[in-house]
C-alpha cells in the first residue's frame, strides 16, 4: 500500500512539473481550453500539497480537538485551507493571464485567509475577523467588483457598496458556519462554482473562467482528504477563504443575457448560493426566536448544532447522507440558475418561487424532525 501511494505521488508530482513548465499548457492553449489546464494544475497541486500540510499540522499540534460541540472524536489536523489556498494562488499566478478584477479576488481572498489562519493558530476575536472581512470586501470593490443591479438614483453607488459588503461578508460567514461535517463546505463550494463556471463558459468571460477553474480544482483536489472520514479539516482559514471567494465570484460574474435583465442578474447567483442563504437566514431567525442570540456579536460567535446539516441528521440521515443531500439540493438549484442564461425575466421569478417552495418543504421537515427528537428526549 505504501509503495502504491509513493508511485501515485511521484506521478502527481511529475504531472505538476510538466504542467508548470513553460510549455506545459501548450496543447490546452491551442485547443482553446485553457481553463481545463488551470483546473488540472490546481487539482494536482492541491492533491499533492494536502498530505504535506497534514503532516506539518500534526507535527506542530495545529489540531481541532473534540468537545461537546464537535462531531469528531479524535484530534484532526487543521490546516486544510492552506493547501487549497496555495494550490489556487500558484495556479492563478502560473496561468499568466490577469485582469484588475482577478487581482481583486486574489488579494481580498488572501486577506481573509490570513485572518482565518491567525485565528486557527493563535485565536482571534470575532470582531477582528469581521473587520478583516469588511476590509477585504472594500478591496474587491476598489478593484471593480460590486453589485450593479441597483436601479439608477442619487445614492446608487453607496447602496451598491453596502449590499456588496452585506452579501460577501454574509456568505463568507455562512460558509464558515456550514463547515460542520466532513467534506460539506468544500464540496458545497465546488458545486456552487461549477454552476458559475458553466455560465462563465457560455458568456466567454475568460478571467472569471480561470478563477472558477482554479478554485474548483483546488477544492476538488483537497476533497478526498476532507470527505468522511476526514483526515484534515479546513479550519477557519479554509472555510472563510472558500466563502469569500465564492461570494466574490458570484458578484464578479456577468449573469445577464444579451438583453440585460437586472432580475436575471440577481436571481442567478441567488439560486446558486440559495442553500447558504437559506441556512443563514433560518438559523438566525431561529436563534433570535429562541433567545440564544441577542446581538450581532453573539451571532458571529455562536456555534450550535442547529444548521441544515445538523437538522437533516435529526431527521434520520447519516452524516454522509446529509452532506450528499445538500450537494444534490445545491446542484439542482444551480442548474436552474444555469438555464437562466437564455431565459426571460419571468423565468427568474418562477425559479425563485420554486426555490422558495423547496426550502419551505425542507423547513417543515426540519421542524417535524426537531419535534420528534424533543419527544424522544423527554421519554428517555
Amino acid at each position: 500500500m505504501k509503495n502504491l501511494k509513493r508511485i501515485y505521488y511521484v506521478v502527481i508530482l511529475g504531472l505538476i512539473l510538466y504542467l508548470g513548465s513553460p510549455r506545459g499548457g501548450t496543447w490546452f492553449y491551442i485547443h482553446n481550453i485553457r481553463w481545463l489546464y488551470v483546473f488540472f494544475l490546481s487539482l494536482f497541486l492541491a492533491n499533492f500539497i494536502t498530505p504535506i500540510v497534514q503532516k506539518i499540522a500534526a507535527r506542530f499540534k495545529i489540531l481541532d480537538y473534540p468537545d461537546e460541540r464537535k462531531i469528531h472524536r479524535q484530534p484532526i489536523p487543521l490546516l486544510g485551507g492552506l493547501a487549497i489556498y496555495l494550490a489556487f494562488i500558484i495556479t492563478v499566478v502560473r496561468n499568466l493571464n490577469f485582469s484588475r478584477e482577478l487581482w481583486g479576488v486574489v488579494l481580498g481572498g488572501t486577506i481573509v485567509f490570513l485572518f482565518g489562519l491567525i485565528d486557527d493558530l493563535r485565536g482571534l476575536s470575532a470582531k477582528i475577523r469581521f473587520l478583516g472581512q469588511i476590509f477585504a470586501t472594500l478591496l474587491i470593490i476598489a478593484f471593480g467588483i460590486r453589485v450593479t443591479v441597483i436601479p439608477h438614483w442619487t445614492g446608487e453607488y453607496i447602496l451598491e457598496v453596502l449590499v456588496t459588503i452585506l452579501g460577501v461578508v454574509g456568505i463568507t460567514n455562512a460558509m464558515n458556519f456550514f463547515d460542520g461535517m466532513d467534506g460539506l463546505a468544500t464540496g458545497l463550494s465546488v458545486v456552487c462554482v461549477v454552476s458559475m463556471l458553466i455560465v462563465g463558459i457560455q458568456t466567454g468571460e475568460k478571467w472569471f473562467i480561470f478563477l472558477c477553474a482554479a478554485f474548483i480544482g483546488a477544492s476538488f483536489g483537497f476533497l478526498p482528504y476532507n470527505f468522511k472520514p476526514a483526515s484534515i479539516f479546513l479550519g477557519d482559514a479554509g472555510a472563510t477563504f472558500l466563502g469569500f471567494t465564492v461570494a466574490s465570484l458570484a458578484i464578479m460574474g456577468s449573469w445577464g443575457q444579451v438583453g440585460y435583465s437586472p432580475m436575471i442578474a440577481t436571481a442567478t447567483p441567488v439560486l446558486i448560493l440559495s442553500v447558504l442563504i437559506f441556512d443563514m437566514v433560518y438559523t438566525t431567525i431561529s436563534r433570535i426566536k429562541n433567545g440564544t442570540v441577542c446581538n450581532f456579536r453573539q451571532w458571529l460567535e455562536y456555534t450550535g448544532k442547529d444548521h441544515l446539516h445538523h437538522r437533516l441528521v435529526h431527521l434520520g440521515l447519516t452524516e454522509k447522507e446529509a452532506v450528499i443531500f445538500i450537494y444534490a439540493l445545491t446542484l439542482a438549484l444551480g442548474l436552474g440558475a444555469v438555464v437562466l442564461r437564455n431565459g426571460k425575466t419571468l423565468d427568474s421569478f418562477l425559479l425563485l418561487i420554486q426555490a422558495t417552495i423547496i426550502f419551505l418543504i425542507v423547513t417543515v421537515l426540519m421542524i417535524v424532525g426537531r419535534k420528534e427528537v424533543s419527544e424522544k428526549e423527554k421519554q428517555s
